[in-house]
């Protein structure tokens, strides 16, 4: 009946849906026509890593130079330049790190006794305090039985050289050939006149230099052998962390046993040696050697050294003998032959089955390897990494190579 208004009875037309298909490429609009600059603020608000411009505000890093040769040859030179300074930093801080290893090692060595007092009860700071004050104490004792006989027996030597020098010159043989080249008299003049002294020790201040650096050095390693073996535990704890947790729970183990076999190697150590040194006090007391305390300390302090210690000190107490008499000198000799043998075949396997257990060819090549590198502390060293390295080959290399 009416006339119907515009846009009455019509129908508002469906909003046509966008093409489903494969998203536009960059620089492409989305119905496939290429236009540069479409999709450019969204690659320069966004960077490689997804970051807003916003967020960086000194700009997008661009694009990595690695094909520059330039680059590459300047990266192979830092490198190279950083690793020649670490080598040199390293040897420059050797002596510092041969210190931080004895310390280590001496806490690792005495921690078996400090947790055997804590079994007993007893709290770790008390049973370190016990333990740190038995070692310092042994020290003390060492140079008081040491020190005196060595400054009287250095004085009555400079003493009695001119008589050694005349019975010398009374030998036919001697007496022969020093009137032809006059060797003693240049010999005597040499030692009386001060030059020896002067090339061995660098005159005085060389002496004192020598005192001061050995006075230094042994404070650092008691101080740092306190501070290991206090938090040594702790120590070991944040050296774990660095392992990833997959593996935390393997490798604690290993480290465990690792740092048990060093611990029982250096108790086991010190017990031979205190045998060594007990049982030769009471020969040489027996015998009215003098200076026998000093000796049996001597001898308990050399045996410490793996191979060649315990020759060391036998010849050192067999020497003192033969000064006192010629049976004392040879009674001292087969004594210590007879002891060696019980010592390595008896008294060592004891000491040793449930600690280290290491071939006896592994026992010399890590002693012999040790002491070429780092001396007596080498030497010390060597036995005990020698067993770490057998456990890991024995636990990690050798299961994985039977694996392959």
């Amino acid at each position: 009946m009416f006339p119907s208004l515009p846009g009455q009875g019509e129908t508002t037309p469906e909003t046509t849906p966008e093409p489903t298909g494969s998203p536009a490429t960059p620089d492409q609009s989305p119905d496939g026509v290429s236009r540069p600059g479409v999709d450019r603020v969204d690659r320069v608000d966004h960077g490689a890593d997804g970051a807003m411009a916003s967020d960086r505000p000194f700009g997008l890093p661009g694009r990595p130079l690695r094909s520059n040769p330039f680059m590459f040859g300047l990266t192979g030179a830092l490198g190279v330049l950083t690793a020649w300074l670490l080598v040199q930093a390293i040897a420059s801080a050797g002596s510092a790190l041969v210190l931080i290893v004895i310390s280590l090692f001496l806490a690792i060595g005495l921690n078996p006794a400090v947790e055997a007092l804590q079994r007993r009860n007893l709290s770790r700071r008390l049973a370190i305090t016990i333990v740190f004050g038995s070692a310092i104490a042994f020290f003390v004792v060492f140079g008081l039985a040491v020190v005196p006989p060595l400054t009287e027996q250095t004085t009555g030597f400079a003493r009695q050289l001119p008589d050694y020098v005349q019975q010398l010159q009374n030998h036919p043989l001697i007496r022969s050939v020093d009137e032809r080249y006059q060797i003693l008299d240049k010999i005597q003049q040499y030692v009386a006149g001060g030059g020896l002294a002067t090339q061995m020790f660098g005159g005085l201040l060389g002496v004192a230099s020598i005192v001061i650096s050995a006075l230094f050095s042994a404070f650092t390693v008691l101080v740092l052998t306190l501070y290991f073996l206090g938090s040594l535990n702790s120590i070991k704890e944040t050296a774990y962390r660095f392992v990833p947790r997959s593996r935390r729970t393997r490798v604690r183990l290993l480290g465990d046993e690792i740092i048990n076999q060093i611990g029982g190697y250096v108790a086991g150590n010190l017990i031979i040696s205190l045998i060594a040194g007990v049982v030769t006090f009471l020969f040489l007391a027996m015998l009215k050697v003098p200076y026998a305390l000093a000796l049996a300390i001597f001898v308990a302090v050399t045996d410490l050294i793996p191979l060649v210690g315990a020759v060391i000190g036998a010849v050192v107490a067999s020497g003192v003998g033969f000064l006192s008499s010629v049976q004392v000198g040879i009674a001292c000799v087969i004594f210590f032959v007879v002891y060696q043998q019980v010592e390595n075949y008896w008294i060592s396997p004891k000491v040793f089955k449930s600690s280290v257990d290491v071939p006896p060819v592994a026992t010399i090549v890590g002693a012999l390897l040790g002491g070429a590198l780092l001396g007596i502390v080498g030497a010390l060293l060597g036995i005990p990494l020698a067993a770490a390295l057998l456990l890991l080959a024995r636990e990690v290399v050798l299961p994985r190579q039977d694996r392959l």
